[in-house]
């Protein structure tokens, strides 16, 4: 018995050993790099082992050998710079993915530009077949086209390159669109028109409509025809747009190096979407929905939607996305005072203030974070005011303002002091300096516009995004913005708000993380925590400003498997 006793714990350590042998090896190793782990306690490491998904050990170039056999994958950085994966923190999805299928107006520099990509456009389709393009921003343009209302054209110019195609472009913030003739016929638009509430149809000095369209109430006057054209469709051409857009858009995050994304606004269809690909593996970037539903219908359908962690937290449904305002670029941001350029309009409110108390009032009570657009000092004042009612009772809510665009300096002490997140895209500020001073003034733009400094001084939380496709999706320009304020011809918009490096890198990582409710499993390069990494070939953290810009993702990592490796470096 003794020595079938002692056999048995001979086979028992055997397998013991051997278990732990399995457990001890790495399948990836990084190795030879400067890897910045955006963890205060650890610092900066020299390599990096994962075991399936997760990270196992981070340390010195010495320490990870024990973990290499093999069977491990190593991958020599030869001194490039890893850090978290990128998480964009308020971007659009499927936006990002659609911008694809649509005319990209995003690089245009004049209104004849435009014209042309849609006259381009018109000659290869249908009579009766819709154009649809995104991106152009009249303050961006070299020259103000004429005639105009405000910098906006007229819809002429476009009813001329497509005469037989009704026309959308939207606007590059999303909050205003230019139609043609033949989208206005469609949906009966006539002087008569009146404005919806919440938006407005921009008209010449005789009451005739432009073309223009300013916020989503007023939008959706032509885009209720597009809706109807989509939806000849059948159900099955439907999600397999809506899937390959979702591709699409999943490729380009892993090309830019962005792990995590938090995706401001989608529907219960689009979540449903969602769900069935993170279930058959098929999404591999880590989704934080925002739901962007009316109240009613969040109210009947949350219980079978509120998700946190879902699909080794690839999935996240648990906040809500509303609007108080439009933006700046079109003066929809909804300002305390008149815009200088235009005294006799202070921007919109787009949602009436009941509902907004009402949406935060049921948000408290189901556990859901409320992710509110608020781009406007007013808009945020009034945002802050909602909040504050609830969050004294609570302020571990992590409650969101999107944007914090321009804030009336009583509002900064407003965010910390109420556990609000500022959810801010720090490429807005470099995109938008050319016409902030003229909306703001000189003033209001020095105490107010992208305050980054001032809210990181009374302790508030940023995180950061590309607002994508209102932006490229580009991390690298986005950090860049944040460090140096800087503008195409090299001026800085107003230095003193910069974001030192090591700031602004917590910003796109650590910072996103915690204000999904992930920062236990992301967002940092730690022991334990999923395997999600990008490599990038210069170190943001110190090279010269002018070298930020040249830095090129080498490798995407997610959940411990490459997903992007750049083949031309």
């Amino acid at each position: 018995m003794k020595y079938f006793t002692a056999f048995f714990l001979l086979i028992f350590a055997a397998l013991i050993l051997s278990s732990c042998s399995d457990t001890n090896y790495a399948d990836l190793v990084f190795i030879n790099g400067t890897i910045y782990t955006v963890d205060d306690e650890i610092g900066t490491v020299q390599a990096l082992a994962i075991d399936a998904d997760t990270i196992m050990f981070v340390g010195t170039a010495e320490e990870i050998k024990d973990f290499i056999d093999d069977d491990t994958k190593v991958i020599d950085l030869n001194g490039a710079t890893a850090i978290p994966g990128f998480t964009d923190s308020h971007a659009h999805f499927l936006g990002l993915g659609e911008l694809k299928l649509k005319i990209d107006l995003l690089d245009t520099k004049s209104w004849d530009e435009v014209v042309e990509l849609v006259r381009k456009s018109a000659e290869e389709k249908e009579i009766g077949e819709w154009i649809i393009g995104r991106g152009w921003h009249q303050e961006k343009w070299s020259d103000i086209p004429e005639p105009n209302v405000n910098g906006y054209p007229y819809h002429y110019d476009l009813t001329k390159a497509a005469p037989n195609n009704p026309v959308i472009l939207s606007h590059a913030s999303g909050h205003a669109i230019i139609v043609n003739e033949a989208a206005m016929k469609l949906a009966g638009i006539e002087k008569t028109t009146l404005d919806p509430i919440g938006g407005k149809i921009v008209r010449d000095k005789n009451g005739n409509p432009i073309g223009v369209f300013e916020e989503e109430s007023a939008e959706a006057l032509i885009r209720i025809h597009y809706d109807e054209y989509l939806n000849q469709r059948s159900p099955e051409e439907i999600a397999e747009d809506k899937i390959a857009a979702i591709f699409s858009a999943q490729k380009e995050c892993f090309e830019n190096g962005i792990t995590s994304f938090h995706d401001a606004g989608a529907t219960f269809e689009t979540i449903d979407v969602y769900k069935m690909l993170v279930d058959s593996h098929e999404l591999k970037i880590r989704l934080n929905v925002m739901i962007g539903e009316d109240n009613q219908t969040i109210r009947e359908k949350i219980d079978d939607y509120w998700l946190r962690g879902y699909g080794d937290h690839h999935l996240n449904v648990s906040s809500i996305k509303k609007y108080v305002d439009g933006a700046l670029g079109s003066r929809g941001a909804w300002m305390l005072e008149p815009y200088s350029d235009l005294p006799t309009h202070s921007g919109l409110n787009v949602t009436s203030i009941d509902e907004l108390e009402e949406t935060a009032e049921f948000a408290f009570e189901n556990d859901l974070q409320l992710c509110t657009h608020a781009i406007g000092d007013k808009g945020n004042r009034v945002m802050l005011d909602i909040y504050e009612k609830l969050l004294a009772q609570n302020t571990d809510r992590r409650w969101r303002i999107e944007h914090a665009q321009h804030l009336n300096p009583a509002e900064v002490e407003r965010f910390p002091a109420n556990g609000v997140i500022a959810s801010m895209q720090t490429v807005h500020c470099t995109s938008d300096a050319v016409f902030v001073e003229k909306r703001l003034g000189e003033k209001r733009a020095e105490e107010g516009a992208y305050v980054w400094r001032k809210l990181l001084e009374k302790g508030a939380l940023i995180c950061n995004g590309t607002d994508a496709p209102v932006e490229r999706i580009n991390p690298i320009q986005n950090f860049y913005a944040a460090v140096t304020r800087k503008l195409d011809d090299g001026s800085e918009f107003y230095p003193a708000q910069k974001m030192t490096r090591a700031e602004a890198l917590k910003s796109y990582t650590i910072n996103g993380a915690y204000s999904s409710f992930q920062e236990d499993v992301l967002g940092s390069l730690k022991t334990g925590k999923y395997a999600d990494i990008t490599v990038l070939s210069k170190d943001i953290l110190t090279v010269p400003e002018e070298e930020i810009l040249d830095t090129k993702i080498l490798y995407t990592v997610s959940g411990g498997k490459i997903v992007f490796k750049n083949d031309t470096n």
